[in-house]
């Protein structure tokens, strides 16, 4: 599959609207959440250069750095979300008895597993960011961050779906409760600072 990356809208919704297991909810999220970051590297644009906001330059100049990557960094994941659930999938088609069924699926299940959970992480540390440009930015674009606190939130829950619907995939039950129970705490504290952010922009 083409990169999200290098694709166009139109081609990727088109895609997205198909009867087709890829792409779906976990490149749902990583655009989600690299369209969060884009939008609030928008608002530090607008801020940077800014008279009124000179003490927060150096902040700002940081937060553009870390806004580029993280939009980077959710397309990629999710091109990788893509290819480890197509891996899956073609994997859990095969006999049971098949080897490289036997072979290959535990670890193309860990992959399905470990991206989205890389997916919240990342979403989490971006509402972080989101929240502490909410008064060192260009008040005039104040709805365009607290949209931006929406859709990294949104990214977090969406990407925690795909956690949860792999979860059963690991063997280990003390495990599953550890990833359940640090993902609840990570969706926890991306709504409370969603909200801290949408209440600072009102």
């Amino acid at each position: 599959m083409t990169p999200l990356a290098h694709q166009r809208l139109d081609t990727f919704l088109e895609q997205l609207g198909s009867k087709t297991p890829t792409p779906g909810g976990g490149a749902v999220a990583g655009t989600t959440g690299a369209t969060a970051a884009a939008l609030a590297n928008m608002v530090v644009a607008y801020s940077l250069g800014k008279k009124n906001l000179a003490e927060h330059q150096p902040a700002l100049e940081q937060a553009r750095a870390a806004l580029t990557n993280f939009t980077r960094l959710f397309l990629r994941l999710a091109d990788e979300d893509a290819a480890a659930y197509a891996l899956v999938s073609e994997l859990q088609k095969l006999p049971e008895a098949d080897e490289r069924r036997k072979r290959d699926l535990p670890a193309a299940a860990a992959a399905a597993l470990d991206v989205p959970l890389a997916a919240l992480a990342a979403a989490c540390d971006l509402l972080r960011l989101v929240e502490s440009l909410a008064d060192k930015s260009n008040r005039f674009l104040r709805s365009d961050l607290a949209i931006a606190g929406v859709l990294a939130e949104a990214a977090a829950r969406g990407a925690w779906w795909n956690v949860s619907v792999n979860l059963p995939s690991v063997p280990d039950q003390s495990v599953r409760s550890r990833i359940e129970h640090d993902g609840l705490a990570m969706l926890d504290d991306a709504a409370q600072r969603r909200a801290r952010v949408e209440a600072a922009c009102r």
